[in-house]
């Protein structure tokens, strides 16, 4: 099992430059500890996750700054994009990095981030899955035709070239089935979060028949599913430390689906009331049963059952809202649990000695 750093951001109160400053000691911490990926993510105009509208230009920072770690977009909307610009700019941040660069693409859900070729809103899946095989040309270094002025077809070479012809990919998964079995087909890797265990283990039964159907090894492809995290040594301390932050992440990306169905012209928006209930059976659900939140013993189970059903990497969601020492402080708990699922000559356990006396140091 592959460990992975998520960030998306909850944030939203502090200082902007103290939040890249957090991002870059994580993923300092995090290259020199084994952890394979760093995935930040793609957002605009909402506080929720508002701090990350370029992954493209975070990873080139990230780069500077690591040198084994795996820098993602976690993830590109492709449909809010040329797909000529998404593949010129992370070949430089592969070549930046030597070659560390992975792309999980999604196709976009809020109608106000169309502002950004409106045109493309209602065939946007459409547009993701016809682009996906033209970025993957464009890797290549394959002759591209798009159309230019007046309508007449410009062949297109990007530069600078990455280091490797092929892109790692991944599709975003939310709620539609459809898109395990088109990841499958099409041969690419799949970012979910876990909203559901069985739904989750069908879903990878699904991708893997789609694998097999399309001629690709179906034990190939890695699953990589988000959870929020902090490892404690004791339960009862995580749920002090983590509620009234997730409960307020929940809530603010439920406002923000309300906020969704009034333009769309839904009368589907929650009252605070309703909202209060949700978010709170939601906490329960997630703290009890999807998240590593609380003692090594309570995630290592969750992993264990995540191994079981296939799932072959983990993406730590760290950064909910808690304040950014308490998050830098778990680190080296989070580095054990990794360490514990680490395979026979694998990264070493402890690569950076697990001490943080640098980071206090500043």
């Amino acid at each position: 099992m592959d460990f992975s750093v998520y960030f998306f951001s909850a944030n939203d109160d502090v200082d902007a430059g103290e939040r890249y400053r957090f991002v870059l000691d994580v993923a300092r911490f995090a290259d020199t500890h084994g952890f394979r990926a760093l995935w930040t993510p793609e957002r605009h105009f909402q506080e929720f996750g508002g701090s990350f509208p370029s992954p493209a230009v975070l990873s080139a920072a990230l780069a500077t700054v690591t040198e084994r770690i795996d820098l993602r977009a976690g993830s590109v909307v492709l449909p809010h994009h040329h797909p000529v610009r998404v593949a010129e700019e992370w070949a430089l941040v592969d070549q930046l990095s030597g070659g560390r660069v992975g792309l999980c693409l999604a196709t976009g859900w809020h109608k106000n981030d169309f502002v950004f070729f409106p045109q493309n809103y209602d065939t946007r899946r459409e547009y993701t899955f016809e682009h996906l095989e033209t970025l993957r040309r464009l890797w290549r270094g394959d002759r591209v035709m798009f159309p230019g002025p007046d309508g007449q077809p410009l062949p297109v070479v990007t530069y600078p070239r990455p280091t490797t012809d092929e892109l790692p990919l991944w599709l975003v998964h939310s709620t539609n089935p459809r898109t395990w079995t088109q990841a499958g087909q099409q041969g690419t890797n799949v970012l979910t979060l876990l909203d559901n265990w069985s739904r989750l283990a069908a879903n990878i039964e699904r991708y893997r028949e789609a694998r097999a159907a399309a001629g690709l090894d179906p034990s190939g492809g890695t699953v990589t599913v988000g959870l929020h995290t902090y490892v404690t040594a004791d339960d009862d301390e995580a749920r002090r430390t983590v509620e009234k932050p997730v409960k307020a992440y929940l809530s603010s990306f439920l406002t923000q689906r309300g906020t969704d169905a009034a333009v769309g012209g839904s009368s589907a928006a929650l009252s605070e009331q309703e909202q209060d209930v949700l978010v709170e059976a939601a906490f329960e659900d997630t703290f009890r049963q999807r998240s590593l939140l609380g003692s090594p013993e309570r995630c290592r189970a969750v992993v264990s059952r995540l191994a079981d059903i296939g799932v072959t990497e983990v993406a730590c969601l760290i950064d909910f809202g808690l304040p950014f020492p308490t998050v830098m402080r778990a680190l080296p708990a989070l580095d054990e649990l990794r360490a514990s699922f680490a395979a026979d000559g694998g990264v070493p356990a402890s690569a950076g000695g697990g001490d943080l006396s640098w980071y206090y140091r500043r």
